[in-house]
Order: C-alpha cells, then structure tokens, then sequence
C-alpha cells in the first residue's frame, strides 16, 4: 500500500496545477478587437437618417390633402385648443395617424386625360437623289514609255467622256516604265482626281496591265485603249453606245489601218486563222480599243498573252460579242512594242485558249479524238500488208510502211491513255466549276 500511494499522488496533482495555472489570452475574443478596429458605420437604408422624425420627409410624399392638413394645424393650435384626452407621451406619428383616421381623404375622381395627340411632323418632299458617286465609265490603259502622248491623250480623254452622261475614271497601268511616264501620271492626278495610276515594278505584259486594271475597274462599261494616241478616244461614246444596245463586249474594227504593210499582212493572217478556229466573226482582234460591260471583265481571267482573245473567252462564257468600225490614227510618238514575234506566241496562245475552255473539263475528248484516227489509221495500213503476204506472197521486210502503221497504232493508244489521265486528274482536283450566271430570280 505504501509504494501505490506516491504513483497516485502525481495523477491526483496534475489537474490541481491546470486549474491553478493563468489562463491564455484568445486572441479572436471580441474584447481584442475594440478600439483597435472599430465598427464600420451603417448606411440606413432610405435617405433619411430616421424615420422617427417625420418632419424630415418631404410633403410630396402624403399627397395634396396632407400638405393641405399641415396647413390647418397651426390654426387649431393658435384657436382651438387640441384635445388632451391624448396622452402627451404619443409620438408625432400617432397623433398624425389619428388626424388621418378622423379626417379621412376623400376620394379623388379619375379625369380621364385629354389625350394630346403629337402634332404629325410633316415629312418633306425630298427630290430623288441621284447616286452622283457612281462611276459610268472606267477606262483602262496599260503603257510603256509613253511620257509624250500622255498629256495630250488625258485631254482627248477629258473631252470625248463629256459627251458621255455620267461620271468616270482613268486607269493607267504603267506596265515598268524607264521615263517619266510615272511623274506625267502624278501629274495628271493633280490636275484630275478620276485620274489613277498604277506602276509595276517591271514589266510584265499587257495582258497583267489589264488585269490589274480590270480588277480596279468600277464602272459600269470598261474601255481598253492604247496609249500611243493611235486610238481615237472619240470613238469611246460609239462604244458606249452599242454596249447600251444589248452586246457585252464590242471590238474595235480598224478597216483602214495606219501602219506599214510589214505589220497589216500578217495582222490579216492572224485575224483569219483566229476567227476560224475560235468561230467568232471579228476582223481585228488585235485592236486595243474595245468596250465590255463589268460582267465581262470580272469574270475573264486575263494572263500571259491572252489580251488579244479577250472576246472569244468572253464569247465562251456566253457573253454576247460584236464589233464596230473605229478610226485609227499614224503613231506620232516613240516606236512600237511588238514585233513580229507576236504572231508566233500568238497561235501558241490560241491553242492554250482552245484547249483551257472547250477542252479543259473534258480532255478525253482532245487526245481520245486524234489517237482514235491515228490507231484506226494504223491498222488499216498494216491490215492491207498483212493481206499482201499472205494472199500474194510479198514479204514485209522491204516494206517501210508496215513499220509506220505499227508506230500510228502505238501514238494512238498513247494519245487515248493521255486523256484519260486527263480525266482522272479533273476528275480528282474537287474544285467547283465557275458558271456564268446572268440573271437570277428568287
């Protein structure tokens, strides 16, 4: 018993000395936080510090009649004495609740309201505004070191398109000139703000001149012209005109021509071929002076050296092509720019131009067409040599032609296989074909 008595006494100790020990400070007790962080203010709710006050609300709130009780109490209290059976501990919002009970507020009577209609503003007869921004005519005119006649061409310009009802804008397309060419068009442009230019920085050809020149065209009828004063820009209301008369493009006929006979002779070879091939009845399609409508040239896709036939795309997109007769004037400045080589990429050209609108969707019918006539070519030739050896014996060893028929069957099987890998690639490319749409109603 003695040695269980110290192991207790320690137990028995141990919540003596935490009751007697100090106690420590919380420091999120409520006590800690005054005076240190005081309590923020609370805005009332209404903008009246309190309500017990009803002096402070503004009459208008009560109404008419309550003003008007306001008013009489100062008399009752000046004459008659007020009762004072009530209680003097009342509050003031009491005493105004008991003067409203013993007089209450007649009823007010609906007026309906006179109905005040707005006065109709009178709406102005306006006159029909024309759209005087609207460009008429956009003429397009591609050059290359032209600084002496472009002066004077502007003015000629300036006086032919008065004629014409309307507005306009001159396109110069400055294909890479070494003159002035360029500071004659800044030039201009002071003097005339329809005057535009545009320069390359070399020179890229008249078909990209008139590309570039279409694409900025606004106008609703397009004139091509050259600037080397051999176009007569008078001629430009003709053409005009005839694009008024239903046609879509309209080229320039130059029948009594201003040029030596190094240049008219193969001029007229061309034209002949041309015409032939493509089916268009145009005499000149060389001349640079045409007119097309704004369908026409945002449709044409012009590149390389395919200017020349501007009409017979136009005349494949369904577009309707004529010609008129137009003057043509001697060159007075500078030197031409094509010479005979022209006519050489010209026929390379027409074949591109045949071949990439007739036959461009259906090849087969190209290559397939010519290697038909060439293998049915061959084997007629080496079916009658065949027959000649062995109906009349003569050997085919000295016979050369058995050797060309057998080289006709080979280029026509080769011809065939070419458009029907012409086919397979249209047929593969997934582009949506393009049709030119005239009119369309919903």
């Amino acid at each position: 018993m003695a040695e269980e008595t110290p192991e207790q006494a320690p137990e028995q100790q141990q919540p003596e000395q935490q009751q007697n020990a100090p106690k420590r400070d919380n420091p999120f007790r409520r006590k800690n936080f005054r005076g240190k962080y005081p309590r923020p203010e609370r805005k009332p709710d209404s903008e009246f510090s309190s309500l017990e006050n009803v002096d402070e609300l503004p009459a208008s709130i009560f109404g008419e009649e309550s003003a008007a009780a306001e008013k009489k109490e100062p008399e009752e209290q000046g004459g008659v004495s007020a009762p004072q059976s009530q209680p003097q501990s009342q509050s003031q919002p009491q005493q105004r609740q008991q003067q409203r009970q013993q007089n209450p507020r007649p009823e007010r009577q609906q007026q309906p309201r006179q109905q005040n209609p707005r006065p109709e503003r009178q709406q102005e007869q306006r006159a029909p505004q024309t759209n005087n921004g609207r460009v008429t005519v956009s003429v397009v005119i591609p050059l290359l070191n032209e600084d002496e006649s472009l002066r004077e061409l502007h003015e000629q310009l300036k006086n032919s398109l008065a004629r014409v009802p309307g507005n306009y804008e001159l396109i110069f397309v400055d294909d890479g000139s070494t003159d002035n060419s360029f500071k004659v068009l800044k030039e201009l442009k002071s003097r005339n703000p329809r005057v535009k230019a545009i320069r390359f920085r070399r020179n890229y050809g008249k078909s990209a001149a008139l590309q570039v020149g279409f694409q900025k065209a606004q106008g609703e009828f397009v004139i091509t012209m050259d600037a080397d004063l051999q176009d007569d820009p008078a001629e430009i209301p003709n053409l005009i005109k005839e694009l008024r008369g239903g046609l879509d493009v309209v080229s320039g006929w130059k029948k009594r021509r201003k040029d030596p006979l190094g240049k008219t002779i193969p001029s007229k070879f061309f034209n002949f071929v041309t015409a032939l091939v493509t089916g268009i009845k145009i005499h000149d399609f060389n001349c640079g002076l045409k007119g097309y409508k704004l369908d026409v040239v945002k449709s044409v896709n012009v590149y390389g050296e395919l200017h020349r036939y501007i009409p017979a795309l136009a005349h494949w997109a369904g577009f309707r092509v004529g010609e008129t007769v137009v003057n043509h004037r001697p060159r007075r400045y500078g030197k031409t720019k094509f010479g005979m080589a022209r006519y050489s990429r010209g026929f390379l050209d027409l074949l591109t131009v045949v071949f990439t609108t007739r036959y461009f969707s259906r090849p087969l019918h190209l290559f397939g067409g010519w290697g038909i006539l060439s293998a049915l070519a061959g084997m007629i030739i080496s079916g009658w040599l065949v027959y000649e050896k062995y109906m009349n014996g003569m050997p085919l060893s000295n016979r050369p032609l058995f050797i060309v028929g057998l080289i006709m069957v080979i280029v026509g099987v080769q011809f065939v296989s070419m458009g029907l890998l012409g086919e397979l690639i249209t047929k593969n490319q997934h582009l949506e074909k393009e049709y030119s749409v005239r009119e369309e109603i919903n």
